[in-house]
């Protein structure tokens, strides 16, 4: 079930970590099913590749710069990368969550990728 607090986020700050360890945050857009939190990514990104290496991921609410409000606390998840089925539900959570903002930052990437939409959608449950 995911939390509250994480559904309800504008914003969340996703930490994935490197092969040794290191933690590194992005702050993401995401949407809840109730079972799950989803987060869509370009491909080709750090965190894609992290979370291939390891599905562990600490999820925060943050603002759009990651930034944490003081006293909020990190959640433990597990992240796994989703097949493009598996987009298609990220994408339509991310639209019923953000409306038009995200569907004129899908278009306009596709557009801009000449068609193309090389992303990835990844799940979180907690």
């Amino acid at each position: 079930m995911v939390p509250d607090e994480l559904a309800r986020a504008r914003y969340v700050r996703l930490v994935t970590h490197r092969r040794d360890g290191t933690p590194v945050p992005t702050p993401v857009w995401a949407a809840s099913d109730g079972e799950r939190l989803y987060v869509w990514t370009k491909s080709d990104t750090g965190k894609v590749k992290r979370i291939r290496n390891s599905g562990r991921v600490t999820v925060t609410p943050c603002d759009v710069r990651g930034r944490v409000d003081e006293g909020a606390r990190p959640i433990p998840g597990e992240a796994r990368l989703l097949d493009p089925a598996g987009l298609v539900r990220v994408r339509r959570a991310l639209t019923r969550k953000y409306g038009w903002r995200f569907r004129i930052i899908d278009a306009a990437g596709a557009l801009a990728r000449l068609g193309k939409r090389p992303h990835t959608g990844i799940a979180v449950t907690f």
